[in-house]
């Protein structure tokens, strides 16, 4: 079966899935309040985390933000549909690794090492793909498989020692900026553009939030939701290996013990920007919000010199307070609307 336009509530604009006035509201006031949690950070950063509001701060945030950004426009469409992937951060590790190892020890010259790098990680998206949509094995269990696998042999292709990678124009080109704007941040902003137009624009997109709100009905309806499911592990696959390589030319190696946690941020994000874990509601706006929350909180934590071992408590007390919050204002919004 083709690939078709479901008989779904459309999508909106910024890639909510349409539900009426108040579906739309509730987005809205989710975002808002995204908006405005950034805003007091920004304000309370300001006056107690020296250097803060620097140009050069500002412009290492924005690297930071496209580690997470890269990978979260895909995980968005990924919820959106009902599943998980948590291969993210070995994913990316490993293909920093793939690509030096290429690039160096195999001699295989950088063009080349750079398509395998991407047609690897694609085609390892794929196969969690495939688990999911031919065996119906759940997608958390799949990419956990995954997960466990590319971290593991990441470790063991490297002795667990960064890979030296040999600078060259691209590398260099990746690595730096362009017109004073670093260039991974760049990628993001041209990726995230590409999904809001595939989200709103196109069969795929819709037929994703069909599958999402319910996969027996969008099958139904003309929809390959085994296509659709295939189609979205492939893409996290393979933007996590452009963020592999992203991270390798800011390295300048490629690193198996890199991107620990970097699941979880991206997820994190996800969800903080309002797509439903339960599938077939989401927006591609909120996660670009979600990303910039979480980007300045870990910016924040740092220059504020919290201790690294107690970075990630903070962060996770914050974000399940901002979740927590951003659920009550949609309920709370909800009641009132009903």
């Amino acid at each position: 079966m083709s690939t078709t336009e479901p008989t779904s509530p459309a999508v909106a604009r910024d890639g909510t899935r349409a539900e009426g006035w108040l579906g739309r509201n509730t987005q809205r006031l989710n975002e808002i309040g995204l908006i405005g949690a950034i805003v007091v950070l920004f304000v309370v950063l300001a006056a107690m985390a020296p250097g803060f509001l620097s140009v050069t701060n500002q412009l290492a945030m924005l690297r930071d933000a496209a580690t997470i950004g890269v990978v979260a426009w895909a995980m968005t469409l990924v919820i959106v549909a009902g599943e998980i992937d948590i291969s993210i951060g070995p994913a990316v590790a490993f293909s920093s690794v793939l690509l030096a190892k290429a690039a160096g020890e195999w001699h295989v010259p950088f063009a080349l090492a750079l398509v395998l790098c991407l047609a690897v990680g694609l085609l390892l998206g794929a196969g969690a793909g495939f688990l999911r949509a031919r065996w119906g094995i759940p997608s958390f269990v799949a990419t956990l498989g995954l997960w466990s696998a590319l971290r593991g042999l990441a470790q063991y292709m490297t002795d667990g020692l960064p890979v030296p990678l040999e600078s060259n124009r691209l590398l260099d080109l990746l690595a730096g900026s362009i017109v004073g704007i670093p260039t991974p941040a760049i990628i993001m902003a041209i990726l995230f553009a590409l999904f809001i137009f595939v989200a709103n624009r196109t069969a795929y997109g819709r037929s994703v939030f069909a599958v999402g709100g319910n996969a027996e009905a969008a099958r139904l309806s003309g929809i390959s939701v085994f296509r659709i499911r295939v189609i979205l592990f492939a893409t996290t696959g393979f933007l996590a290996a452009v963020s592999g390589v992203l991270l390798a030319a800011r390295l300048g190696s490629g690193n198996g013990g890199a991107s620990v946690g970097l699941e979880f941020d991206v997820i994190a994000a996800v969800v903080i920007g309002g797509t439903s874990l339960a599938g077939g509601k989401g927006s591609l706006l909120g996660t670009a919000l979600g990303v910039a929350f979480i980007t300045v909180i870990g910016n924040g934590l740092v220059l504020l010199g919290v201790n690294p071992f107690f970075q990630d408590v903070v962060r996770g007390v914050i974000i399940v307070g901002a979740v927590l919050i951003n659920v009550l204002l949609v309920k709370r919004n909800g009641a009132r609307n009903a």
